[in-house]
């Protein structure tokens, strides 16, 4: 099979040779390739300073194999259910645990606190009193950091391609409700040991925009400490590394990022800095492979519809870009009829779903697309099936592939 009309970076040899060679009846499928994911990581390691704690957010893809392919190159994962704390603390028994996210459970909280979640990431007043009453309950002491919704310029915001914080948001206690209703909470010897403050502000950004925000946060926590004589230890900046679905090959600067929190933390020998990517570790290892069923003109646009759809990859859908792709052509063609194609034209990919936001990609532009080739959507290991609103329609699932 011969690739073409590639708009993204190419199939890993692994991944290619599979979505050649998988029958029909197999598609679609998602295709991972864990060296790649392993090698990324690495790399990512490697970028930062030691002293720098890289934590996973399981959220950008729970899969079992996924998890147990970075557990070597993290110091932990960030969870942000019950659920996710409960699958993660079983899929790689004995790391650490960060239980994240807003409107946590008593169940939730009560779980966590048996598993022996390491750290607490609490949102709200309210939560720091039910988490104290619950550890109370539970003879059980637990380690947390405040998450503070720092504001922003809007110059840092615009730059977002998703702003978590930094405004008005669901996310995170305000700067001054910190000192003035949750620093009286914690008293010394009570069930929660106040270890730092974590700030997940904006997703998107680049190195330097990240750097900056990381500064702001590390300078009010180093503040806050001196100012009650806390002695703070711990800084925990979030994720958000820019992943440019449009330009693939635009990739987050890893090397810059990891030289700036190295100065960071040489300005702040006190604490110790946490990040916790998620979409910017993962994304680029895994394919959504599918076929072409239907090609067909309307208004005088073409149309391609596809095996699947967003029910299985809502990434495109829910953050309104089209995803990258490369058509594999195929040339077996049975059929007594012509067969239908588009060639140097500008196609619009869709799914078989009952709506028109089933939409993959919008008018890209291929060197020829027929019914029966291949299509394999890139940037599919991140935010894809896990996402999905599976059930919609009761199309059969995908097949999942970990190559490795």
């Amino acid at each position: 099979m011969t690739t073409t009309n590639t708009t993204t970076t190419p199939l890993t040899p692994r991944v290619a040779t599979l979505a050649d060679t998988l029958p029909a009846d197999g598609l679609p499928a998602y295709l991972y390739d864990l060296t790649a994911l392993a090698d990324h990581a690495q790399a990512v390691r490697a970028a930062l300073p030691p002293a720098v704690e890289l934590y996973y957010a399981a959220k950008a893809n729970p899969a079992p194999e996924i998890l147990r392919t970075l557990a070597p190159h993290i110091t932990g994962y960030e969870v942000s259910s019950g659920g996710e704390s409960a699958h993660v603390r079983e899929a790689v028994p004995g790391h650490p645990l960060a239980f994240g996210g807003p409107g946590k459970t008593e169940a939730e909280l009560r779980r966590a606190l048996r598993l022996g979640v390491e750290r607490f990431h609490v949102e709200s007043e309210h939560e720091l009193r039910q988490l104290a009453a619950l550890a109370h309950e539970e003879g059980r002491t637990a380690d947390i950091l405040l998450r503070v919704n720092l504001p922003l310029t809007d110059d840092a915001l615009g730059a977002a391609a998703l702003a978590m914080g930094g405004r008005p948001s669901p996310f995170g206690l305000d700067p001054g409700h910190v000192a003035e209703r949750c620093l009286p909470l914690l008293t010394p010897g009570g069930p929660l040991r106040l270890r730092g403050i974590h700030a997940h502000l904006a997703s998107g950004l680049d190195a330097p925009a990240l750097l900056a925000v990381a500064t702001r946060v590390t300078d009010w926590t180093r503040a806050l400490s001196a100012r009650h004589g806390l002695r703070l230890t711990e800084v925990n900046v979030g994720g958000g590394m820019g992943v440019d679905y449009a330009r693939p090959d635009n990739r987050f600067d890893w090397a810059a990022y990891g030289e700036g929190l190295a100065d960071i933390a040489e300005r702040n020998p006190e604490l110790t800095l946490r990040i916790e990517p998620g979409r910017a570790l993962t994304v680029y290892c895994g394919w959504y492979v599918t076929e072409v069923l239907d090609l067909k003109h309307s208004g005088g646009e073409p149309f391609a519809v596809l095996r699947g759809g967003t029910h299985h990859l809502r990434t495109p859908a829910a953050k309104g870009h089209d995803q990258p792709f490369t058509v594999l052509p195929t040339d077996i063609w049975t059929r007594p009829w012509p067969r239908p194609g588009v060639r140097d034209e500008p196609v619009t990919l869709v799914g078989q779903l009952c709506t028109p936001k089933d939409v993959l990609a919008r008018r890209a532009p291929v060197t020829e697309l027929r019914v029966a080739d291949r299509v394999a959507f890139a940037m599919a290991g991140a935010y894809a099936w896990n996402i999905s609103h599976h059930d919609f329609l009761m199309h059969p699932r995908p097949g999942f592939h970990y190559l490795g």
